[in-house]
């Protein structure tokens, strides 16, 4: 059987003075260790129409970045407070997290994927949860030492029944934390797998999906090699990746 093909989202990113679409080789390894092959979707200035690449793919990641969504996605109105941007991402990604949902291709949201995974299905956000009276600092300080800046700072317990307990079990988990924003009214498709011990909402299913469908707000692919949970995750998005893909083969040979 070959490697079931995933599709993994990109940022636009300045550098040397030019414009790029690329991200984290992290989740690309974390895919490509649980046998899947990662095609990055460009994030680019021009309109483009992903779904001759999502009609041969097996799965769908969504990455973290630091870019956060823009407001007027949700309807929010504090613009300069929920920078930076990348209106490009906006416009693939969002409509892509749609696509994938209806015709049952499983997805795996991260950090700005849970947020985006949130907001395409008609929710919002909190543009800064550390000012949320009674909520912790979530953020993250970027530093070389990756391994400091994406530590494992609090538990989450999966709740009983959901997608999450089914991948990790019903025990707390150690997560990292390195956002700034968060979900704060959960879209109506989608129910909370988790939460952080100051309330934060951790990791979504969408309720009715059709395949595996999970966001969490932490970052499993940057321990994947070495954390349990972290791995489990990847594991499963796996599984269902190739079963996705089996199940389009029987449905051609038919």
């Amino acid at each position: 059987m070959p490697q079931p093909m995933v599709i993994v989202s990109c940022d636009t990113i300045e550098h040397n003075m030019l414009k790029w679409s690329g991200g984290p080789a992290s989740y690309l390894n974390a895919v490509a260790m649980v046998g899947c092959l990662p095609v990055q979707l460009p994030t680019i200035h021009e309109p483009i129409d992903p779904t001759p690449l999502v009609d041969v793919c097996a799965g769908i990641v969504l990455s973290g970045a630091r870019s956060n969504v823009h407001p007027a996605e949700y309807g929010g109105t504090d613009i300069e407070a929920a920078a930076p941007f990348d209106r490009q991402r906006d416009r693939v990604t969002l409509p892509l997290i749609r696509q994938a949902i209806a015709r049952g291709i499983p997805l795996l949201c991260i950090c700005r994927g849970i947020q985006e995974l949130n907001v395409a299905l008609g929710g919002t956000l909190h543009t800064a949860v550390h000012e949320i009276e009674g909520r912790e600092d979530h953020r993250g300080v970027p530093q070389e030492d990756l391994d400091i800046w994406f530590g494992l700072k609090h538990d989450v317990t999966p709740e009983p029944g959901s997608l999450l307990e089914k991948v990790l079990g019903g025990r707390a988990v150690r997560v990292n934390s390195a956002h700034r924003q968060g979900i704060d009214r959960l879209a109506d498709r989608l129910q909370v797998d988790a939460r952080a011990p100051d309330g934060t909402i951790e990791a979504v299913s969408v309720s009715d999906a059709k395949a595996f469908a999970l966001g969490v707000q932490w970052h499993p692919e940057h321990f994947v090699r070495t954390d349990g949970p972290s791995r489990a995750i990847f594991d499963a998005f796996g599984d269902a990746c190739r079963a996705y893909a089996e199940s389009r083969r029987a449905t051609v040979d038919a």
